[in-house]
């Protein structure tokens, strides 16, 4: 039954969260808070319900307030980050209440379980298309701050690294992460016991390595225990371990070929990279691989006649991208149809790249196009 009549029971048991929020007895709030942190996982509609009703101001003082427990200060951080898993509207809410400023000041104290319920919610804040990245850098001092927790734990290394890597979207933050030692610091962790923690760094060099000469000549200089950054690179592409892994680490060394840190003929590139890329392409890859892995390959060997010559007769590429417009021409759902054009998009840019400088590849290109046109 979903009518009026539970709705507002529904509303009535929200306001009673709220109302608990603003007990005089300090235990009270703590169980109240603990209390609707259980109630708002996984479900959305309490989620927009208690932020309508006004929670997460009082959520976020009482976070803040120094006569707060530490206990309810970190369940105060659970909650907002359970609220900010909920819509794009609840992420908008939290933000025009000035979350992250609260949640980056907590990150002074100085207790770690604290601080990572602080940077867990601020990572699932700063990933959402809706929060401007650029929030970020307002206060010069977090992004060192943020350096110094990366020594703290797993999880800080994981959040942080995740934040970083979707907050680097311009050259002048490649130079703010870059002058307060990204590198130095990010780098140990590509070797870390943890899949999550290696994933998001590499993610992070990717980011910083795009389009940028003065990241890609250091990250050449780089030793990770004793071994060359690019070859640690070279050893996440192997075919053994996860796609996204392969696919991100290959993104690298292509970003520090094309801004001149390696050569186009070095090995790495000639013997890993570019066969990655074109594995990449093939029809086993999901949808969104295959996209990723043609767009990067066009970019990996736009300039470079000798690895289009390359490229063009390596495990039948040519022929794979004709598949990439066999794709079902009954796709029906909005969504799937801006998938598939993604994907002939990525054809077209990789066929435009493979073609750029020698007729007989732009022959055989357009032999196989017209075939799987027809």
């Amino acid at each position: 039954d979903t009518g009026p009549t539970t709705d507002l029971k529904f509303t009535a048991t929200s306001r009673h969260y709220v109302d608990r929020l603003f007990d005089p007895d300090p235990q009270n709030v703590l169980q109240g808070v603990i209390d609707m942190k259980n109630a708002v996982i996984g479900n959305n509609r309490q989620k927009a319900n208690l932020i309508v009703l006004g929670a997460v101001p009082r959520l976020l003082y009482l976070l803040q307030q120094s006569s707060s427990s530490l206990e309810l200060r970190t369940e105060c951080a659970v909650v907002l980050g359970s609220l900010a898993m909920g819509t794009e509207n609840n992420i908008k809410s939290l933000v025009d209440c000035h979350i992250i400023p609260a949640l980056l000041q907590g990150l002074l104290c100085s207790d770690l379980i604290f601080i990572e319920a602080c940077l867990r919610c601020l990572r699932t804040v700063f990933i959402s298309p809706v929060t401007p990245v650029q929030l970020l850098y307002t206060d010069p001092t977090v992004i060192p701050h943020l350096m110094s927790l990366l020594s703290r734990s797993q999880h800080t290394q994981e959040y942080i690294t995740q934040i970083f890597a979707h907050c680097c979207k311009t050259p002048e933050h490649q130079t703010v992460l870059f002058n307060h030692g990204a590198i130095q610091n990010i780098a140990p962790l590509l070797i870390s016991p943890s899949f999550k923690v290696r994933m998001q760094a590499l993610k992070c060099f990717s980011v910083l390595a795009y389009e940028n000469a003065q990241v890609s000549m250091t990250l050449v200089n780089v030793l990770v225990d004793g071994e060359q950054l690019s070859q640690v690179f070279v050893r996440m592409m192997q075919r053994d371990k996860p796609i996204e892994m392969q696919l991100t680490a290959a993104k690298c060394l292509t970003y520090m070929c094309r801004a001149g840190a390696i050569r186009t003929d070095d090995n790495c590139i000639v013997l890993k990279t570019l066969p990655c890329l074109v594995r990449m392409c093939s029809k086993e890859r999901l949808l969104e691989e295959r996209v990723e892995g043609a767009e990067t390959l066009a970019y990996l060997m736009e300039p470079d006649i000798e690895l289009q010559r390359i490229a063009s007769v390596t495990d039948h590429l040519v022929s794979m991208l004709a598949d990439y417009f066999k794709y079902p021409s009954s796709v029906s759902a909005i969504t799937d149809i801006k998938r598939v054009t993604h994907l002939r998009q990525a054809a077209f840019k990789l066929y435009a790249s493979l073609g750029s400088n020698d007729e007989d590849i732009r022959k055989k290109v357009i032999i196989l196009y017209c075939k799987c046109s027809v």
